[in-house]
């Protein structure tokens, strides 16, 4: 059993805590494996009632993502044989927690994005404080946005899972809670006292989490969510570039300064998986199976985790850390509707991703 994930019971509570401070506690294919193994545990046991997710007391991230250091080794040198395991074990512990019958609390409390999103937004309560900060940044590194961000983004309404697939804009805890991505925010002095009294009535949560905590902040995102709504409306990428372009040239409603923002971000972005993140989740709003968005990502992860743009935009993001991705194809043009359809059709029979 790996140390990197703390698990106990605690009364009617089964509790898991990450323990990788030194990684901002990204998951590694040993901790996805113990956390499955104890959800697997108490899912059996009858004296447990719920389960508390968080992470060790004293560091800044609740989950930074997944090993993107061991994935891009994999692109790298076995031909994405490791990092498509790490990928289907990933999803089947998403899957199960999605899937889970007893209620399970994460505390978003600090950064939340790849990985860590994963494992927070399939809880039934989704705790945000004043030190979230979530995102979904793997436009920016030739990934996509996985771990069931297809089901989630492509639910939020208003467009603003694409907007966030797309730009990979990091929201605080507050932004969590108005978009829903989160279903409470209570500040962080207060979370000691709150698990503790769901680890004394565990048949209370909501009541629990939902009595005065005070006025969360405002949340930034909600003054920009009709110009998100309008110029992120279509499913096609150049739609959305020539959207923001014209908002540029007639700075209407005074969002020039904002739609230049925004085009510049995605300029940094790789084109590819722009492309994908949009069919993405165009494809998953239609899905009504969450095991059936689970497998159209992990044909996705399998394809794109070997394709150039992910080991060029790990080396120029995290490892270089140059900032200079050079990416193939180069333009949202070049990138055809082939390639797309490639990375998006089915897999072997015997390769395809299946629930544990």
């Amino acid at each position: 059993m790996t140390q990197d994930v703390l698990t106990r019971k605690t009364g009617a509570v089964g509790h898991i805590s990450l323990n990788r401070p030194k990684a901002l506690h990204a998951l590694t294919l040993e901790m996805c494996h113990a956390i499955g193994a104890a959800l697997t545990e108490w899912a059996n046991d009858d004296t447990v009632e719920a389960v508390i997710l968080d992470h060790i007391e004293g560091t800044r991230g609740f989950c930074a993502g997944g090993d993107i250091a061991f994935l891009r080794d994999s692109a790298l040198n076995d031909g994405g044989i490791s990092g498509r395991k790490f990928f289907h074990d990933e999803y089947q512990l998403n899957h199960q927690m999605f899937t889970y019958e007893k209620p399970i609390v994460a505390f978003m409390d600090g950064i939340t994005m790849g990985g860590g999103v994963g494992i927070s937004q399939p809880a039934k309560f989704r705790v945000a404080t004043e030190n979230t900060r979530f995102a979904m940044p793997e436009t920016g590194i030739g990934l996509f946005p996985d771990v069931g961000g297809g089901w989630y983004l492509s639910r939020l309404g208003g467009r603003i899972g694409q907007f966030l697939a797309l730009t990979g804009a990091r929201l605080d805890g507050a932004e969590c809670a108005w978009t829903g991505l989160a279903t409470h925010y209570v500040p962080s002095d207060m979370l000691d006292d709150l698990k503790a009294r769901i680890i004394e009535r565990p048949g209370r949560i909501a009541g629990i989490l939902s009595e005065p905590v005070g006025t969360p902040p405002d949340a930034r995102i909600e003054k920009n969510a009709l110009r998100i709504a309008k110029h992120f409306a279509s499913d096609s990428y150049e739609e959305i570039l020539a959207s923001l372009e014209a908002e540029i040239e007639t700075d209407e409603n005074g969002g020039a300064d904002w739609a230049a923002k925004e085009r510049d971000t995605l300029g940094t972005k790789s084109p590819q998986t722009c492309k994908v993140a949009l069919r993405q989740l165009a494809d998953s709003a239609g899905l009504t199976d969450f095991s059936n968005n689970m497998r159209m990502e992990y044909r996705i992860a399998s394809r794109v985790l070997t394709r150039p743009d992910f080991a060029e935009g790990v080396r120029a993001v995290i490892t270089d850390k140059t900032n200079d991705p050079k990416w193939d194809p180069a333009t949202p043009e070049g990138v055809s509707d082939e390639l797309i359809e490639s990375i998006f059709a089915p897999l072997p029979e015997n390769e395809e991703w299946k629930p544990l």
